[in-house]
């Protein structure tokens, strides 16, 4: 039987509640993120349709990487629609998208089927893509944040706080001329 006095029970619940109810980190800065100019970090993944992604491979294309917290949720699903209704455009300026978040590639089928999605969505269950980017994590979500990364595979621009809603177009603007 074990024997636990006053004090090594205090300590417990303490640990206990500490690890339980730790608070969430800090939303994205644009300090904490990797800096305009600064190279892109390069990664391999295996999309949700089976196919790899290597980002090196993807020099002389303007690339979308963005963070999205959850699959089939309210503000994920406008804003992977917003590229979706875009898609045409995006193709057209030779654009790349790439969606990451913590869930698993069947989640992430069951979501680009549900809404057509015609772009790769990466999983990232470890946040190893995410902590590549400085993207934080809270309770296992990647936070919002986009990273426009130019042809030379260095960012381009960077949205730390992403409005769902029309974030296709905030890509449009940032692009370089054609």
């Amino acid at each position: 039987m074990l024997r636990f006095g006053v004090s090594s029970i205090a300590l417990l619940a303490l640990v206990v509640s500490a690890c339980g109810h730790a608070p969430p980190p800090p939303a994205a800065s644009p300090d904490d993120l990797i800096p305009v100019g600064a190279p892109a970090p390069d990664f391999i993944a295996r999309a949700h349709d089976g196919t790899n992604v290597h980002l090196s491979d993807l020099r002389g294309h303007d690339v979308v990487l963005y963070f999205y917290p959850k699959d089939d949720t309210t503000g994920c699903t406008k804003e992977a629609c917003s590229f979706r209704d875009s898609w045409e455009r995006l193709q057209a300026a030779g654009v790349v998208v790439l969606g990451v978040s913590t869930q698993d590639s069947v989640s992430h089928t069951a979501f680009a089927t549900k809404y057509k999605l015609p772009f790769p969505l990466l999983p990232d269950p470890q946040g190893e893509i995410a902590g590549k980017y400085h993207v934080p994590l809270a309770n296992g979500l990647a936070r919002r944040v986009t990273y426009l990364i130019d042809k030379e595979g260095r960012v381009a621009h960077v949205w730390p706080r992403v409005n769902p809603e029309g974030h296709a177009g905030e890509i449009f603007a940032a692009l370089p001329p054609a």
